[in-house]
This record gives C-alpha cells, sequence and structure tokens, in this order.
C-alpha cells in the first residue's frame, strides 16, 4: 500500500525554526549577519594574525646571545683531556728533573699530584730496552715493582705519622727508576759486567734510592729518617739492577 508523506507541508510542518531565510538577493557574508547576529559591522575584516613586537623579538635575541655566551664560558672552563685523564706534562717534567738532580733539595707539595702516567712510561721503556737485549721481562718488571710499592707503603706506614698512599709510593718508586733506565739503554754499547760494570751499577742503585728516598722524606715530613727510607729502596732497585746485568 502506497503511502505518501508530506514532511514540509503547511497542516503539517516538520521542524519549527527562529531563523529568517535569507534572501537569495543578499551576499553571503549580510546573510550570515543577519542570520545569526553577528555584533560586528560594516567594517569587520576578518580575524586579525598575531604580529610579535620588536621589542619582544629584541629580548628573545638577547637572552639567545647570553646563553650562547654562558654556554662558551662552561666550555673554556673545563680542564683539557689530558688533564682530566691524570696526564700533565708539566708535572712530569718537574718530577724528572728532580730526580734526575738527587741533591737538589725538593718542594714539599712536589707529591700532591700522584700522577702514575710517567711511572708507567719508564717501566715500559725499562722493558723495551731490556727487549733489546733478547730479555722479555715485562712480568719480572710489573711483578718486583708492585711486591715493591707495597712493601714500601706498610713501611713508610709504620715509619711516619700522618701515613701514605699508595699512589704515592707508585708515583715515587716510578719516576726514580729513570737512573735505571738510563743504564740500560748505557749497557747496550757498553758492557756492565767486569769492576767498571760493577761500580756503575752500585752507583746507579745509590742514585735511585737517595732520589726515592728524599721525596718521601720531603713529602711525609721524615726528618732525620732518609738512610732508613734509602735502605728498602735500595733493595728494590737492586733487583732491577739484576734484570739489567744478567
Amino acid at each position: 500500500m502506497d503511502e505518501h508523506i508530506s514532511l514540509g507541508s503547511d497542516d503539517q510542518p516538520f521542524y519549527e525554526s527562529n531563523y529568517p531565510i535569507p534572501d537569495s538577493s543578499q551576499s553571503y557574508e549580510q546573510a550570515s549577519q543577519s542570520a545569526y547576529g553577528y555584533p560586528y559591522g560594516e567594517g569587520y575584516a576578518g580575524p586579525s594574525v598575531y604580529t610579535p613586537h620588536a621589542d619582544v623579538q629584541g629580548s628573545m635575541g638577547v637572552m639567545d646571545q647570553s646563553q650562547t655566551q654562558e654556554t662558551s664560558a662552561t666550555f673554556g672552563e673545563e680542564l683539557p683531556l689530558l688533564e682530566e685523564l691524570g696526564i700533565n706534562f708539566e708535572h712530569i717534567k718537574d718530577k724528572t728533573l728532580q730526580v734526575l738532580n738527587p741533591l737538589k733539595r725538593a718542594d714539599s707539595h712536589i707529591m700532591d699530584d700522584t700522577d702514575v702516567a710517567g711511572p708507567l712510561l719508564f717501566c715500559l721503556l725499562f722493558g723495551c730496552l731490556l727487549l733489546l737485549h733478547g730479555k722479555v721481562h715485562f712480568g719480572y718488571i710489573y711483578g718486583v715493582g708492585l711486591l715493591g710499592c707495597l712493601s714500601l707503603y706498610f713501611i713508610l706506614n709504620l715509619m711516619s705519622v700522618g701515613g701514605v698512599s699508595v699512589g704515592v709510593v707508585m708515583s715515587v718508586l716510578g719516576y726514580c727508576l729513570l737512573p735505571m733506565v738510563l743504564l740500560c739503554a748505557l749497557s747496550l754499547v757498553l758492557t756492565v759486567q767486569g769492576v767498571i760494570g760493577s761500580v756503575l751499577v752500585t752507583a746507579v742503585i745509590g742514585w735511585c734510592s737517595i732520589s726515592a728516598s728524599k721525596l718521601f722524606v720531603t713529602s711525609l715530613c721524615m726528618d732525620s729518617q732518609q738512610p732508613l727510607v734509602a735502605y728498602p729502596c735500595a733493595l728494590l732497585y737492586g733487583v732491577f739492577a739484576l734484570l739489567t746485568v744478567f
């Protein structure tokens, strides 16, 4: 059965609205204003676009510049990479010159920087020179050196009032190995077995032990105790001399 439903007839309205029907002769803006009641007049030009002022831009530029200056100043205050790793060539040079001149009075603060870069370098150089003699003694060098450092560490802690750290002992004994390195280099061209060689080896052992004991006594304020400290140092460097001669 066909049924005809009239939604927009006069006798049965589908939806009632209070909005007026715009005239087709009006423009779109006029129709919208008249239909929805916009409060803007004829001079309304639409929404405005925000434009930052010059002073805001200037302040932002100043802020960025100040942040850049602070960042550059922070990077400028950082230490070089070698110093962060504990490698300071100026300190290595000062300690090396102090060892080469055992009669010079040592500074009491010379061992405040307990670096091990110089001692490791001298130990490696000593092993390379022994390698030129056909002697592979790297294990002996580091083993005897470690045993000597631990022994001197306990002895100095018993003798001194303030005590000493392992780093200071390793640094002093390693730097004072330099005369033994020179003896090993000299033995490449001269023989150290004989009377002259024995005298030379004894002088080098005394040189190493006097330099080491002087640095220990000065840094630990151990007055009149240098001979007591020099004796165990001489025993340690005597073992290194045996590695050089035989």
